[in-house]
């Protein structure tokens, strides 16, 4: 019998089990299934399985040679392997800076290259040297991109809100709709307005409609000869970049082994570096590097990617679970969930198989979530007494910013009273004897057995934050070596932009035949006013 059939017969004993007899049965499961790593602490005590259950997973994990494929992403392999490039965005933290080998050409050149430019780049404009066109010092950034251009920066800039230089404002523009564009402008000043147009072609349709937007805006008050003053760029494509009036001396680059939603530590992360300064930046790269050295050396039972990813493997193809949160209790943290969507749900949204085979068992769950305790007056209802299994990740500092007296306090106690009672449940017994009248005693059961991991951490700081990242960066990847898939590319991402080229062109020419479906036709002949 092969892993996979060991593993789903195990799975059957597994769901007769309940883990509040597996934490009677093992007073020191806590002391078992916890792993720390810097500042951070890994609890998994809190999910079902036994050790029958791990023996079986990290076979798997050897059965798909997970080390093997760590070693050949680190090393430049061209592991996204439908698009025949390298995946190097550990490259760009590399901070012991040993060569990192492409087609035998070491990147780490490039990168230390890239890496000071933005840092000069960021002092003159943070020390008031970079002026905008009338010489006045910049006062707001605003960074327009989309997807991984937009998603890493606008998370990490706010979650690092504490670092920031104070007399400078972040803006982020990523939405075509022209209102996202429109509120934002409302609150600038032409006269010093920083633009960083993050693409790295210099085609995507999104962000060169905001950007022209936003250089007609500044045109219409400073003139062409603004533009050079008030806009840098992150792109490959210096031609086009030059030609929308672009300094070549301001445009920063990163390369195709460099993907979308794992770029923000590049170019891409100007934004951040703008913000937090060079200084806490690189703390930002350490702290990721360190948990990159962590994960490669670090043995599979003690291994905080690799254990999370083979929970996450267990529940969604064993288990079948859908879906999964992540429940940041930390207001600084409350767009971690909408990162973690492009990345997981990018990476590992994948139907077939390395043999370009459609497979037959579930891949990349549905991740959702909201920073606590927000979401415990949402959607933890669902997640205590609904019918789906949800496995939950709980994250913390132990330490706040601000002195603020109580509530840190209170916080935490929501943070470990929620996996306590979704592991704990209550039962009819236990309601019978807190005199809870007899008709109401269903609605009030709580089955309990729901799994979920608690990460604590000391203080949110760039290095911690950085860490935290990069944790999740091999947990998707470690789930996608067990899927068998490519985690690096986004084919589903291509289609509707390249059908809303298509039906762009066919809204502004009500001549054009239309040859989509009946519904999409119907559809545009309405806004069109055909129809």
């Amino acid at each position: 019998m092969d892993i996979y059939q060991r593993l789903l017969s195990h799975t059957k004993t597994l769901k007769t089990l309940h883990m509040k007899d597996l934490f009677q049965a093992d007073p020191d499961r806590f002391d078992k299934y916890h792993v720390e790593v810097g500042d951070f602490l890994l609890d998994y005590s809190k999910n079902i399985f036994t050790d029958e259950t791990w023996d079986l997973l990290y076979e798997l994990a050897k059965t798909h040679d997970l080390a093997g494929a760590t070693n050949d992403m680190f090393s430049g392999r061209r592991i996204n392997f439908t698009e025949n490039r390298p995946v190097l965005h550990t490259a760009l933290r590399n901070r012991a800076n040993t060569p990192v080998l492409v087609d035998g050409q070491d990147v780490m050149p490039w990168i230390h290259t890239e890496l000071e430019k933005m840092h000069a780049f960021t002092d003159a404009v943070r020390q008031k040297i970079f002026l905008g066109a009338t010489g006045k010092p910049i006062t707001d950034v605003v960074n327009i991109g989309i997807g991984g251009s937009d998603l890493g920066p606008y998370m990490v800039v706010h979650a690092l809100e504490d670092y920031r230089i104070k007399d400078i404002n972040f803006h982020f523009v990523s939405n075509v709709d022209g209102t996202d564009l429109h509120l934002t402008l409302e609150k600038c000043n032409p006269e010093t307005t920083l633009f960083i147009i993050s693409s790295k072609t210099f085609t995507t349709i999104e962000t060169l409609m905001n950007a022209r937007s936003a250089r007609s805006w500044l045109v219409k008050v400073l003139g062409e000869t603004a533009i050079a003053h008030h806009f840098v760029a992150v792109s490959t494509n210096l031609p086009a970049v030059e030609e929308f009036g672009i300094d070549p001396k301001n445009t920063f680059g990163f390369w195709d082994f460099v993907g979308g939603r794992y770029s923000v530590w590049s170019a891409i992360g100007l934004s951040v570096m703008l913000s937090i300064g060079y200084d806490n930046f690189i703390q930002f790269l350490t702290g990721a590097y360190d948990m990159d050295t962590h994960f490669r050396s670090a043995p599979l039972n003690k291994n905080m990617p690799v254990i999370m990813g083979l929970l996450g493997v267990l529940y969604a193809t064993y288990f079948g679970a859908e879906s999964y949160a992540v429940l940041p209790y930390d207001q600084y943290l409350k767009d971690l969930p909408a990162y973690l969507q492009q990345l997981d749900m990018e990476s590992n949204g994948k139907g077939v198989n390395k043999s370009g085979h459609f497979v037959d068992y579930a891949t990349g769950p549905i991740l959702f979530g909201a920073a606590g305790t927000n979401g415990q007056h949402s959607f933890y209802q669902l997640i205590h007494q609904g019918t789906h299994l949800i496995p939950c990740d709980f994250i913390a500092p132990i330490e706040p910013l601000h002195d603020d007296g109580e509530h840190h306090k209170m916080l935490l106690a929501n943070f470990l009273a929620q996996p306590e009672a979704l592991m704990m449940g209550r039962d009819a017994a236990q309601l019978k004897a807190e005199n809870v009248p007899e008709n109401l005693i269903p609605y009030r059961t709580f089955l309990g057995n729901r799994p979920t991991n608690t990460l604590l951490f000391k203080k949110l700081t760039p290095k911690n934050l950085g860490m935290l990242i990069a944790l999740y960066e091999h947990k998707v990847f470690v789930q996608g070596v067990i899927w068998r898939i490519d985690s690096f590319d986004q084919w589903g991402v291509e289609l509707g932009k390249k059908l809303a080229t298509s039906v762009y062109e066919k809204l502004n020419d009500k001549n054009q035949e239309l040859n989509f479906s009946s519904s999409t036709n119907a559809l545009i002949k309405r806004i069109q006013g055909n129809g």
